[in-house]
């Protein structure tokens, strides 16, 4: 059998290749609407007998409603899906490895790798035992038996269906991973504009991302924190810890806009205030070089209220990064060693996250990612009390702002995280 035009209508032939030269070559046509109809074009074909009339086709339709195209995975996905299989079995043989195994280190790392392709494998031999039981259908299919007919019919339909649903999980699959989605991040948030309003506003944007970490079972903490004279925080650096942080924070990064009525205001205005968030994974000593000449550290004491060591011994750092202007105070731990390690920590994500951003930029005019970039500068979401609506623009949706303050953002988290696929399908030419 095969499949070819006439007319626009998808032709099925049904005699066999060593009759195909024949000039009266009989063809079962089906329109390519539901509905079977002789087009005009076609009726001379049929008068001479080179086509037959046309019929409700005895094979059960084998197509998916997708214009009318076969539901096949393109060769390209899955040549490259048994790629990443071979890899998997790579990875399993090495585990095997006595000298693997004698390194623990490089043995944890190799399963992390292998686990990373386990639903690639897996999705693939679903898709390959379908095709198996799609060919034994058509099989079955061609016998004389009626009722043998009728059940074939309905398993072709059934693998059809799982077929067109398992096809857009194997292109996904295909993406390339972020490196940094398993990672802790770094969450660093600042006031903008709107004074202390502003920095009331990142006050309650901390709330709401510490709130939205323990619903996802993350462990969160403050490392740093600037306080202003009107109760809220001119800046402050979240360590959050998880599965997958960086791979759902990421889309977070940006500005955040409010207007409200602030607190302090005595006339019942609307103001609009901002604050930044960004986004830096967690990165290890060999990710990014540090030269000690470039940096300028001091001990100091600590501020605030309360606490034996507070403003009696010196466990702060205050540490600078000469080439880039980067200075950070830190407090958080009760002794100096601790600060001096949290304070290399947040300055090697720091650099780390400007070394991403210059990358981001050197490709933008490339890739036009609808999702955004990332940018502090890139106004992402508005929260609006007066209409108790929260507007992300790069979704061009609205969200409940109650839940959202609270920590609900999971809902929308999701949907960028759909329309980033989306975005890199098409880059990959599998969004069809």
């Amino acid at each position: 059998r095969s499949l070819t035009r006439v007319a626009g209508y998808r032709c099925l032939s049904l005699l066999p290749p060593a009759k195909r030269c024949s000039s009266r070559v009989q063809l079962l046509v089906a329109a390519p609407s539901s509905q079977l109809m002789a087009g005009p074009l076609l009726l001379p074909l049929i008068a001479h007998g080179w086509l037959a009339a046309p019929r409700a086709p005895s094979l059960p339709a084998m197509c998916s409603r997708r214009g009318g195209a076969a539901v096949m995975v393109d060769a390209f996905v899955l040549d490259r899906l048994r790629e990443m299989r071979k890899v998997h079995d790579e990875l399993g043989a090495q585990l095997e490895d006595p000298a693997v195994q004698a390194n623990v280190e490089e043995m944890l790392r190799v399963s992390r790798e292998r686990s990373k392709l386990d639903s690639t494998v897996e999705a693939l031999a679903e898709w390959e035992s379908l095709e198996q039981r799609l060919e034994e259908g058509k099989e079955l299919f061609n016998e004389e038996d009626a009722e043998l007919r009728e059940m074939a019919r309905a398993e072709i339909r059934e693998v059809e269906e799982a077929m067109e649903a398992l096809d857009g999980r194997l292109k996904l699959l295909l993406l390339p991973t972020d490196p940094n989605d398993d990672k802790n991040v770094m969450f660093e948030i600042r006031a903008g504009t709107g004074g202390d309003e502003a920095a009331i506003w990142a006050n309650d944007l901390l709330s709401l991302y510490s709130r939205y970490a323990q619903s996802q079972g993350w462990q969160s903490r403050v490392v740093s924190a600037s306080d202003s004279d009107a109760g809220g925080v001119r800046d402050a650096t979240l360590e959050i810890k998880g599965e997958s942080v960086y791979s759902k924070l990421k889309f977070e990064a940006g500005v955040h806009r409010v207007q409200r009525v602030p607190a302090t205001e005595t006339q019942g205005r609307v103001h609009t205030s901002t604050a930044t968030v960004a986004i830096m994974p967690e990165v290890d000593e060999v990710a990014v070089e540090i030269k000690p000449g470039d940096i300028e550290m001091h001990a100091a004491r600590s501020g605030g209220a309360g606490g034996q060591n507070v403003n009696k011994v010196e466990t702060a750092i205050d540490l600078t990064h000469k080439p880039t202007g980067i200075r950070l105070f830190v407090t958080q731990e009760r002794s100096q060693l601790k600060n001096k390690e949290l304070a290399l920590q947040m300055l090697r994500a720091k650099l780390y996250q400007m070394q991403v951003e210059e990358q981001q930029a050197a490709v933008a005019s490339q890739r036009k990612m609808q999702v955004g970039t990332g940018s502090r500068s890139e106004k992402i979401r508005t929260y609006n009390y007066k209409d108790s609506r929260c507007t992300d623009h790069r979704l061009g949706s609205n969200f409940a702002l109650d839940g959202v303050l609270t920590g609900q953002i999971e809902p929308i988290i999701q949907q960028c995280i759909a329309l980033d696929e989306q975005e890199r399908l098409k880059e990959l030419g599998l969004d069809q």
